[in-house]
């Protein structure tokens, strides 16, 4: 049986906040935005992040 990885686990050596992680990945899963259409909203928020990071 596999280990289940708790929630802050998953999240050990991000760079950015829990938060701000899974708002990217819901906006970019439920709207179909591009990574680099994320990068601009971000932008917009005061958030400097590259999309390659976005990919990752």
């Amino acid at each position: 049986m596999a280990k289940r990885e708790t929630i802050n686990e998953l999240f050990n050596g991000c760079h950015f906040e829990q938060e701000i992680i899974i708002l990217c990945a819901r906006w970019y899963r439920r709207y179909k935005l591009s990574s680099r259409d994320l990068v601009e909203m971000m932008a917009g928020r005061g958030l400097a992040i590259s999309h390659t990071t976005i990919l990752r």
